[in-house]
């Protein structure tokens, strides 16, 4: 999806793309772009939930003004892995680490999600700068979707086998090469401002298994 984000005094607002299976055992994999006063960057936010748990948080600042223009935010979501990317260049890898006990959302079928809301209890600062209703209305604009997927009807997969659809069905395989893993890294070190694998004060009785895995 193509988006281009809420200029000014986006404070409050939350602007998302998700994924999210129905029910109180949901699914969910989330790009939320947390709003800040002018001038402040916005906050990129992202979780994995899997049966209705989540706390997989990871945030980051951009390299750009994404209120300036369009840029392209994608999901990869494989039996293996979920990468998020930011115009081609990825960010964040949430790989299959059931081995290790850490649950994956694989069970469930998806829908797409896009919205704009009001989140000015926690989304700006923890909650402390509210939305300035005077600056309304907040637009953000989305253009451009696409989507290769595997579509769940009366039961069944429209994947027979678990075949990947489209021309090549790479996606429902695709990996980071090493390449895209040093992308990924120049981001996480440049870009990242949170990392649940790394707050230890949340986790006083040890950080999540799969934080230490390869």
């Amino acid at each position: 999806m193509q988006m281009k984000l809420v200029p000014g005094n986006s404070a409050g607002t939350v602007t998302t793309l998700y994924l999210k299976s129905p029910g109180t055992t949901w699914d969910e994999i989330d790009f939320e772009f947390l709003g800040n006063l002018s001038g402040d960057p916005y906050t990129l936010h992202t979780n994995v939930y899997t049966q209705g748990k989540g706390d997989k948080e990871q945030q980051f600042k951009l390299w750009f003004d994404p209120t300036a223009d369009f840029h392209t935010y994608t999901i990869i979501w494989n039996p293996q892995r979920i990468i998020f990317t930011v115009d081609g260049t990825p960010i964040r890898e949430f790989k299959n680490m059931e081995s290790v006990g850490t649950l994956f959302p694989k069970n469930q079928p998806m829908r797409m999600y896009s919205s704009l809301w009001n989140a000015d209890d926690w989304a700006t600062r923890g909650g402390l700068v509210k939305t300035d209703w005077s600056k309304a209305p907040f637009t953000a604009s989305y253009r451009g979707f696409n989507q290769e997927a595997c579509v769940w009807s009366n039961g069944k997969s429209s994947c027979p086998n678990g075949s990947g659809q489209g021309t090549t069905g790479s996606w429902l395989s695709q990996e980071l090469d090493s390449t895209a893993q040093e992308r990924m890294r120049w981001v996480q070190k440049n870009y990242m401002i949170y990392n649940y694998c790394t707050d230890t004060k949340r986790f006083p009785q040890g950080l999540p298994k799969e934080c230490f895995a390869a």
